[in-house]
């Protein structure tokens, strides 16, 4: 069983910049697939950004490509996401997830399809507001 928590969320000003944690424990989740998520108000939640933890691959979201940046530090069991030069649209609640379910030779998966599909994404965090607002 794992479980996450997800730290750093809050009020900024458009152009400006969080980093978002996501702390992870209950199991080791070396091998894991971590993803970040967001879901605007009234809009679906869409993937944002994930890495496989074994060796750091990453993808991202046509959105955050440019300046959103997700990283790892195996010691502390977390993963980040750096944001930078937000706007409005990304206001949001942030949930990180892990898949234990994608096998370690596959990457990470934002397809929402896919990932609804093959119920990957088995674990979730409790979600941290951003809202980026003058």
């Amino acid at each position: 069983q794992v479980t996450l928590a997800e730290y750093g969320g809050g009020l900024v000003q458009p152009g400006g910049s969080l980093r978002l944690s996501c702390a992870a424990s209950g199991a080791s989740f070396g091998y894991y697939h971590m993803g970040w998520f967001r879901q605007a108000p009234g809009k679906e939640r869409e993937g944002v950004s994930c890495m496989r933890l074994s060796d750091g691959s990453t993808d991202y979201a046509e959105s955050g490509k440019g300046r959103f940046t997700i990283s790892r530090d195996n010691a502390r069991n977390t993963v980040y996401l750096q944001m930078n030069n937000l706007t409005p649209e990304d206001t949001g609640i942030y949930y990180c997830a892990a898949d234990s379910q994608t096998p370690d030779e596959y990457p990470c998966q934002l397809d929402p399809i896919i990932i609804r599909t093959l119920k990957l994404y088995d674990y979730w965090g409790q979600g941290t507001q951003v809202t980026v607002s003058s």
